[in-house]
């Protein structure tokens, strides 16, 4: 009952969005991240599949999901406090539970978990909830560079290092046969790479744990933490707004939509003409090239919140808003879900689908995706008030089980004579 509507419809958008991104993840080479063209097709339609997905999700969609999840820490601990007090205890105990069910998440099924960073993340963010949202805008474009400035002062590193060596240094030639391995996968590393994904649940677990705690190491001091504590940061900010709950004007949301396409997208193409000028160079796609998209999507990402507000507050597409809304209620629950359909496609104990489809015929596996995620969600919110995986996590935060199925309207023929009465 005190749900905000249009939050949970931004987020089921967010939700969906990011499985455009991470489906490569289960279907291509990790290498292909950083090298588009090495796998899954980059001519015609496939071509055209990552570009548009690089152009309207990629980093989009985990900038709002970020920014939501920020939102939502100062709107729990808000309602927590007006009924205990204090939300202190309760707010790190959900963190805490969250981020061992994202360490389970990480070696179990995916290594690009973004839980475990969340999670920690979150512990540090809720100490700012309190400050003015004006404070909270200038932490995050304060902090927001930090990611981007270190991804181009490694790859300057990077290039030195392989211009040394290639220029016949030999003090260089072996540090740089063990940096470009990250980058440059020769045959033989992405067969070892496809046998890893291929082999049993266990192995590929076993296979992918060196990788996971780079991402939760290395990914998360370099990276994550810095951009993950913006986005959140600003999300605070725009939830004390009421930019998330449809409360300011149409000819604000209009202005945030134009804005952040006229800010973002050219940043965006900037980096896509770069990468096309250095042909795909993986280098300068994590550092120069990236950091386009680094400050872009935040841009993009904020004309989607200003387009699913104006739907919102004109309460159209009643479908499309119930089904969105419907995902967004049960994001926990639909996030481990898309990992686990996800696995089960493309590794080796399931249908062994890795290295098989294009881009192009992905983004129909996504589309398939979403329609059983939105049947899903609407069918299971007709009869139970929290996704499995959201009554989880809110019973272990609070230490006892809540209350998870509807209760069901009464019919006459169920009400026992002189129900209702005085006696």
């Amino acid at each position: 009952s005190e749900r905000i509507d249009s939050i949970d419809v931004l987020r089921g958008l967010a939700l969906l969005g990011i499985f455009v991104m991470n489906i490569p993840s289960f279907a291509l080479s990790s290498y292909a991240f950083f090298q588009p063209p090495l796998q899954g097709g980059f001519e015609g339609a496939d071509y055209w599949s990552w570009l548009l997905s690089h152009l309207f999700f990629d980093q989009k969609m985990m900038s709002i999901f970020s920014m939501l999840f920020g939102a939502g820490i100062v709107l729990f601990s808000g309602r927590i406090e007006q009924k205990r007090g204090r939300s202190a205890g309760v707010h790190y105990r959900r963190m805490g539970w969250l981020l061992a069910i994202g360490m389970l998440h990480a070696y179990l099924i995916w290594f690009g978990d973004i839980l475990v960073s969340y999670a920690l993340v979150g512990m540090v963010v809720f100490l700012f909830r309190r400050l003015p949202p004006v404070m909270l805008v200038v932490l995050a474009a304060v902090l927001l560079p930090i990611a981007p400035i270190l991804s181009v002062a490694q790859q300057l590193g990077f290039e030195y290092v392989r211009n040394a060596a290639e220029s016949g240094d030999s003090g260089f030639a072996d540090m740089w046969s063990e940096m470009k391995v990250s980058f440059y996968p020769t045959d033989v590393e992405l067969e070892q790479e496809r046998q890893t994904v291929m082999s049993g649940f266990f192995g590929r677990a076993a296979g992918a744990a060196m990788d996971v705690f780079f991402m939760q190491t290395y990914v998360l001091v370099t990276w994550a933490a810095w951009r993950v504590s913006a986005m959140m940061l600003l999300g605070m900010a725009l939830f004390k707004w009421g930019v998330f709950s449809a409360q300011r004007s149409f000819r604000f949301y209009t202005i945030l939509t134009g804005t952040g396409l006229l800010v973002g997208m050219p940043l965006i193409l900037l980096g896509v003409s770069g990468m096309h000028a250095s042909d795909f160079d993986p280098l300068k796609y994590f550092g120069v090239n990236g950091a386009f998209n680094a400050f872009g999507s935040v841009g993009v990402a904020l004309a989607w919140v200003g387009l699913i507000m104006i739907i919102c507050k004109a309460a159209i597409a009643p479908p499309v808003r119930n089904g969105l809304a419907a995902v967004g209620r049960m994001a926990f629950t639909n996030y481990l879900m898309q990992w686990i359909i996800g696995a089960t496609l493309f590794y080796g104990w399931g249908f062994g689908l890795f290295g098989q489809l294009s881009r192009s015929e992905l983004l129909l596996v996504v589309a398939a995706v979403w329609a059983v995620q939105i049947a899903f969600s609407l069918l299971w919110l007709k009869r139970f008030r929290l996704g499995p995986l959201e009554w989880l996590w809110r019973s272990l935060t609070y230490w006892r089980i809540a209350p998870i199925t509807r209760p069901q309207p009464v019919g006459p023929e169920t009400v026992s004579p002189g129900a209702g009465t005085d006696r």
